[in-house]
């Protein structure tokens, strides 16, 4: 009897310590799971905040970039109209060939103004005419450009003291003069007449299939009715 109740007193000493036991490391787990849930709030709010601080830095340059690309657009736009007006009026005369003869008068006459103090170059006929060509030749340019309706008469004319510049201004402005005058006096003499304008051209060139597209459709039509 006395070894049983020994006995006994053992297990029930070993149960009383498996259940220390067991509280205690219930207890340190429940510590621990404490002390985790405090720290996740902290790493939370930061985590929010560093994503707030970012959202905000990407739709700062966002809207830098909204804003320099729409100033981009409205300088664009401003200058859309400009270069549209000047490419449908350049398209109304013969501008390059003006430009052209023009460029030549101003050659040959800065040819026929060589002059380097104790040197001066001249070659053929001295005189007025060496001053009056250039001249001439620049304003029936200048005719052709903005008068685009006689622009045969005002072509051959400047082509007539294009070629006469030859023997009248220095060679022809050294050759370069005449050149560019003449290849711009055959420009305007050659030119075709005015354009239209480049949208209503585009809008042209649009119609054109769409009413061929019709035309195709009604005769389906048609022979399909027959």
């Amino acid at each position: 009897m006395k070894e049983a109740a020994i006995h006994d007193q053992q297990t029930d000493k070993q149960e009383s310590a498996e259940q220390r036991t067991s509280l205690l490391a219930l207890s340190r787990r429940s510590r621990r799971n404490s002390e985790r849930e405090e720290a996740k709030p902290e790493s939370t709010v930061e985590t929010a905040e560093f994503d707030a601080a970012t959202a905000g830095r990407v739709e700062a340059g966002r809207d830098d970039a909204s804003r320099e690309n729409a100033a981009r657009e409205g300088a664009g736009r401003e200058d859309a109209p400009k270069r549209h007006r000047f490419r449908n009026w350049r398209r109304q005369r013969p501008f390059i060939g003006g430009v052209l003869a023009v460029l030549g008068g101003i050659e040959l006459f800065f040819s026929g103004q060589l002059d380097t103090g104790n040197l001066q170059v001249q070659f053929g006929i001295e005189g007025l005419q060496a001053t009056v060509i250039p001249i001439a030749l620049v304003v029936l340019g200048l005719l052709a450009i903005f008068k685009p309706t006689h622009h045969v008469f005002y072509g051959i004319i400047a082509l007539v003291l294009a070629v006469y510049s030859l023997i009248g201004v220095n060679l022809g402005g050294f050759i370069l003069g005449m050149l560019l005058s003449s290849i711009g006096s055959i420009l305007v003499v050659a030119w075709m007449g005015p354009r239209a304008p480049k949208s209503d051209a585009q809008g042209s060139d649009a119609q054109a299939p769409a009413a061929g597209r019709r035309e195709d459709t009604q005769s389906a039509g048609e022979e399909g009715a027959a």
